[in-house]
């Protein structure tokens, strides 16, 4: 099926486009009040999850409203550790946790292979749907959480301030935690080598807490894990090539390490520049970000000057995704959003001649 909007792979593949490709983290979600009908339809957030009609429906809900060059699936980053045996639920207010929590070395040993064509059907399964229903509109991001990330939230059992027990854990045994991030990373490339099958046709990887770690412990391990993920991810499929884009939060001390990871894209929080960004990476990656979510609060003004101050830092030419530093916040006005959108597009036309 040929794509009616292909800006956004182009840009991936520093390829000359019109105007700079924009979608946002998190673009289905809870600012939006039909997503908000829509999940009180499916009873709570899982079960929103695992419907593939209604994880389609979320999906394509902001496509209605913007104009996005990309769609993201709409699932969760957790669906991994929850397919393991860990009993995912969600508490109103907090968060993500987990009935059972990673800590000895014999609960990492005894975690079971996951079936992915049979315990994670409903995402593939929604992959699928939605695709069909995009109609070639704009691609598809299909994505998991990091090794690194999923492990944390196994290890402290939900979310952390300061990851004291993930930490621990890993330094006093650093044999365990290798062995469960190795079994997370075999995990997390079957898991998006189904949703590339599915008909996703760029992953991401969000290694959300990559950037709590020491340069070293980065490097070995969160880095290490997902570039072995990057290295037997397929490649190339219905004749195109898949594009991985990776996303470290707080990683921009790294970003050369990220780039030789053999990734197409780097994900940027809002805590560095994206000029110094594009002449530290040079053109061995595109650049996705990076503006900080809380300028969505502000006036209309002030959201088009900051769109503006990013696409003039990274300049000229393409290899730029504009993208948010993180996920969109629940609280943020849909207008907003559509000012946020179509000042990308406006703004960006005179960087690409």
């Amino acid at each position: 099926m040929t794509l009616k909007n292909d800006r956004f792979l182009r840009a991936l593949s520093r390829e000359p486009v019109d105007v700079t490709p924009v979608w946002m983290m998190r673009q289905a979600g809870r600012y939006l009040p039909e997503y908000r009908a829509t999940r009180k339809q499916a009873g709570d957030f899982l079960a929103l999850c695992k419907t593939p009609e209604l994880a389609c429906e979320v999906t394509l809900q902001p496509l209605r409203r913007y104009s996005f060059d990309a769609a993201i699936l709409f699932s969760d980053i957790l669906t991994i550790p929850d397919a393991l045996g860990q009993g995912l639920y969600f508490s109103e207010g907090e968060g993500p946790k987990f009935r059972k929590i990673i800590k000895t070395t014999t609960d990492v040993e005894h975690l079971p292979e996951i079936n992915i064509a049979s315990e994670l059907a409903y995402v593939t399964d929604a992959v699928s749907l939605i695709r069909k229903e995009l109609n070639g509109k704009v691609p598809l991001i299909g994505f998991s959480g990091s090794p690194w990330t999923l492990a944390t939230y196994m290890i402290e059992g939900g979310s952390s301030k300061d990851f004291r027990m993930v930490k621990q854990f890993m330094y006093d045994n650093p044999e365990a935690m290798h062995l469960l991030l190795s079994k997370l990373a075999d995990a997390v490339t079957d898991y998006l080598n189904a949703q590339i099958r599915a008909g996703a046709q760029v992953v991401q990887i969000f290694d959300t807490w990559g950037g709590v770690l020491s340069a070293s412990c980065y490097a070995s391990f969160s880095l290490q894990y997902m570039q072995n993920i990057v290295a037997k991810l397929i490649k190339e499929n219905e004749g195109q090539r898949v594009p991985v884009i990776l996303f470290t939060k707080n990683g921009g001390l790294w970003l050369e390490s990220i780039a030789d990871s053999c990734c197409q894209a780097i994900g940027l929080d809002w805590t560095i520049n994206i000029g110094e960004a594009r002449r530290r990476v040079g053109d061995r990656v595109a650049l996705q970000g990076n503006m900080d979510p809380s300028v969505l609060y502000a006036s209309p003004s002030v959201i088009r000057a900051e769109v503006g101050n990013i696409i003039h830092n990274y300049g000229e030419g393409s290899g730029h995704v504009f993208n948010l530093g993180h996920g969109i916040s629940p609280g943020v006005s849909p207008e907003n959003v559509k000012i946020f959108v179509d000042t990308v597009h406006e703004l960006s036309a005179q960087y690409h001649t």
